[in-house]
């Protein structure tokens, strides 16, 4: 089967999932990687498969810059510290705490056991974000997950790249690993901030809602990719550009048709990539084989799950006296909302397959994701409904 009837078939899945799910009160994602098993355990095959090109290449930047493109820079900024504080010294710490149990528990090899800390500690805030809009949430806590998640994508990214260098025996000299993440990082949000404010500059000098829609779609993919030719992060600056872009469209005196065009076209786009994912990753799960590595399993989602404790509570432990206090309910929701998804999935599936464990850790990493996706996922909407602001 060519690749455009694939695709077809795998979104008329979608369009009937969405319908489903709808009607039985399911989280569409769960819905659809239960699908995705189900279409391969009725051995229906598809040429396009789950890869770390698929995902970095087609998937991440819509997704990433749709994400940042609705963040409200004014209170970003407010609570920019709080956020920043999780999405670095949280997500270190969370893997720290993975590598280590990783290493003395599941006795893998420190190489391997960083690695696999670093990768799997990057949030997916797809499915949470998915069922805030189900359930209506809004305000600082919608905030801080979003912010949070998008972040810390960025930060384990550069880190894995980091990582894996080390484990791959490049140099380890902690002054070349710094200089390595302030280029990786600066690199990235330059190109972020570059073409967000060229393409969008475009944008505005045009009144036509279709051509402003291009010049969007050319910020997320062009200031992604953009960067990783330039060896920065790609995620930090397809954020970035996301960030700039909904700033100069809240700025900019673009008409009323513009704003519910474009908001449309990224809400359908973004439909359409989470669906593909999603069913992608179904089918890619039942592929694996959980039960060979049931202790290593269970040892990975018991530290994972510790790991987004140590990386929520102390971090807002830091701010409880200050005016950026964060409510013991939204910590709560913060750490059970921490899902592991596509970003996780795609740095697993990019290892050299040189590296020590390399098919545990991908094994592994699927099952941590799915524990997410399911154990996560399906009790997130009533722990949201139960501890949100009313």
């Amino acid at each position: 089967m060519d690749i455009l009837p694939q695709l077809g078939l795998l979104l008329l899945i979608s369009a009937l999932v969405a319908m489903l799910t709808r009607r039985l009160r399911l989280p569409y994602t769960v819905g659809l990687v239960l699908a995705g098993m189900a279409l391969y355990l009725f051995s229906i095959r598809f040429t396009l498969q789950l890869s770390r090109d698929l995902i970095f290449s087609i998937f991440l930047p819509p997704l990433v810059f749709e994400a940042a493109l609705y963040i409200h820079w004014e209170e970003l900024r407010k609570d920019l510290p709080v956020v920043g504080a999780l999405a670095t010294v949280g997500l270190v710490s969370a893997a720290i705490v993975t590598a280590i149990g990783m290493h003395y528990a599941a006795h893998w090899p420190w190489s391997s056991a960083n690695v696999f800390g670093v990768l799997i500690a990057a949030t997916d805030p797809v499915s949470v974000i998915a069922t805030f809009k189900e359930t209506h949430t809004r305000g600082r806590l919608r905030l801080l997950v979003e912010a949070e998640s998008l972040l810390n994508d960025g930060t384990a990214a550069v880190l894995f790249v980091v990582a894996l260098s080390v484990a791959a025996g490049a140099n380890s000299d902690p002054l070349h690993i710094g200089t390595t993440l302030i280029v990786t990082i600066a690199g990235g949000v330059l190109c972020g901030v570059l073409s967000g404010y060229v393409l969008m500059f475009l944008a505005g000098r045009t009144s036509d809602p279709l051509i402003q829609i291009t010049f969007t779609t050319l910020a997320a993919y062009g200031s992604f990719h953009l960067a990783e030719y330039g060896h920065c992060s790609g995620v930090l600056s397809a954020l970035t550009a996301g960030l700039v872009a909904g700033h100069y469209s809240r700025r900019a005196s673009l008409s009323k048709e513009s704003h519910a065009s474009l908001e449309s076209y990224w809400e359908y786009l973004t439909f359409v990539v989470n669906s593909l994912i999603f069913l992608l990753i179904g089918t890619s799960m039942s592929q694996q084989h959980f039960s060979n590595l049931w202790f290593t399993v269970l040892v990975a989602i018991v530290l994972v799950t510790s790991g987004r404790a140590v990386a929520i509570y102390p971090v807002c432990l830091l701010f409880s006296r200050s005016a950026l206090k964060v409510d013991m309910r939204h910590q709560h929701l913060l750490f059970w909302g921490g899902l592991r998804g596509a970003l996780a999935l795609a740095l697993a599936l990019g290892l050299p397959a040189s590296l020590p464990m390399h098919d545990q850790i991908v094994t592994v990493s699927f099952a941590v994701v799915a524990f997410s996706i399911f154990a996560q996922g399906l009790t997130m909407g009533p722990l949201l409904r139960k501890l949100a602001d009313p």
